[in-house]
């Protein structure tokens, strides 16, 4: 039945597919519909990626992992902190700095992405990659589209890498691999026939599938880009019949009129036209009337609406009409606040399971136990920030009692709050030492030794 099932795939969401590469070539600056004719001037100003990449870069300005515990034990806490420490190494032999840019980039074209996370049983460790959501299949159950029971992976590969990794020389050029995951089995297919079949070595299917933006009811998200396809078609006609109304404005018109015949007639300085007595030749001036600020006007409604419905202003682009700063910039960015914000809960929740999976293959062959572990996903701010006073705020929580110092420094953006906080530790203890051999020394030279070693602020002795 799986290899049946395997044979469809191609005939399987032909819709979702086909959009996908619509979604593609509009990124790309591929705009204009319809064949080119002969004398057709199309200018392409491709504000759709440069929207795209903006809203991404905000996105992903600055995030980090961290873990906690539900008791605050020695224990717990030195499991939080191993925990932590895995996922940093993983996030490094994963390069996944650059592989989350480069997956949102195609999440906010495509509307989807994907991560899978195996075990790399040649390096001893996991591996994290970001198939091409374009050859990705899910099943879910019934009206449940969190519960998803069934996923495919279809991919291509070289004769020589089907050899290398499968042992399967293809008849072809290239093999058409096909990996179908449930929880309970794995299944391997090449140009449609089973390979291999075994249980799944992992226990749980190694994929997370999430959207840009939630729809509603379903499970394949929506790109940023349709909502703004139609004013950026629109713009790019605009400027383009602007762009040929100033070129004929530089290369004018000669207008005979009650002239029969014409020869000689250039437009050129010094040119001398000779015409009958009762003609009349003149320019044709099209920028009269206003015409070109008429133009003007429509581009800058049309540029004012790709912002509008992009939700990203233009002050997101560093150009605001006057100096704001505070709240007034964050007012004024408001929009742009409220996607990133929408976009990093879906985030938040895809990046918590892809850590879960890689901890859980930890625990499977390494024999790390990370039990009881709660993972979190720390946000950098989107705007800039004034550190002084985000320091003095902090600072001011914590001696009231309403944040540890560990959530302080979560909020400053510590990337390793569990090591700064031993290391503060140990200065601690290393200065409160040092202060109490001070003052068991004789009263002559204790004086003049304090003097010389700096004492800690704010530490009793």
């Amino acid at each position: 039945m799986n290899e049946t099932l395997v044979a469809q795939l191609s005939r399987m969401d032909t819709d979702r597919m086909k959009g996908y590469r619509e979604l593609l070539d509009f990124y790309q600056g591929r705009h204009w519909q319809g064949r080119e004719r002969w004398g057709d001037r199309r200018l392409t100003f491709n504000y759709a990626r440069v929207f795209v990449d903006k809203v991404t870069s905000y996105l992903m300005s600055g995030v980090t992992f961290a873990a906690d515990t539900a008791d605050d034990s020695a224990e717990s806490r030195a499991k939080a902190a191993r925990a932590e420490a895995a996922l940093y190494q993983v996030y490094e032999d994963n390069g996944l700095a650059q592989l989350d840019l480069e997956t949102e980039t195609d999440c906010a074209i495509l509307g989807d992405a994907c991560y899978k996370i195996t075990w790399d049983s040649q390096e001893k460790r996991v591996n994290i990659s970001a198939p091409d959501v374009q050859g990705i299949y899910a099943w879910w159950s019934g009206d449940d589209v969190s519960r998803v029971w069934r996923v495919a992976s279809s991919y291509q590969l070289t004769s020589e890498e089907a050899v290398r990794l499968y042992g399967a020389k293809p008849a072809g050029g290239t093999a058409s691999i096909v990996e179908l995951w449930t929880d309970q089995d794995f299944e391997l297919y090449a140009d449609g026939v089973l390979a291999e079949r075994r249980p799944n070595p992992y226990g749980f299917i190694p994929f997370v599938i999430y959207p840009n933006l939630r729809e509603p009811k379903k499970f394949w998200g929506a790109s940023d880009l349709p909502q703004i396809m139609e004013p950026q078609r629109e713009l790019n006609r605009a400027l383009s019949q602007l762009s040929h109304i100033l070129e004929l404005s530089g290369n004018p018109i000669a207008v005979l009129e009650n002239v029969e015949e014409s020869e000689n007639i250039a437009v050129r300085p010094g040119a001398v036209w000779h015409i009958p007595e009762e003609a009349r030749a003149y320019l044709l001036d099209l920028l009269q009337g206003g015409g070109v600020s008429m133009h003007i006007d429509y581009i800058n409604l049309l540029y004012r609406t790709m912002h509008d419905l992009s939700e990203a202003p233009r002050s997101a682009f560093g150009g605001t009409d006057r100096d704001l700063s505070g709240i007034a910039l964050e007012i004024e960015l408001h929009p742009l606040l409220q996607k990133v914000r929408k976009k990093r809960l879906i985030r938040t929740a895809a990046y918590n399971r892809r850590n879960g999976m890689a901890l859980r293959l930890l625990e499977r062959y390494r024999g790390e136990d990370f039990g009881g572990i709660r993972l979190k996903t720390v946000w950098g701010p989107v705007l800039p920030q004034d550190l002084a006073r985000q320091v003095s705020s902090e600072q001011t929580l914590v001696q009231v009692g309403l944040h540890s110092r560990r959530t302080a420094m979560d909020e400053l953006g510590v990337k390793d709050p569990e090591r700064e906080f031993a290391r503060w530790l140990e200065e601690r203890q290393a200065i409160l030492k040092m202060n109490k051999e001070l003052n068991a020394r004789p009263a002559r030279n204790g004086a003049r030794e304090r003097a010389l070693l700096p004492q800690a602020e704010g530490i009793e002795e």
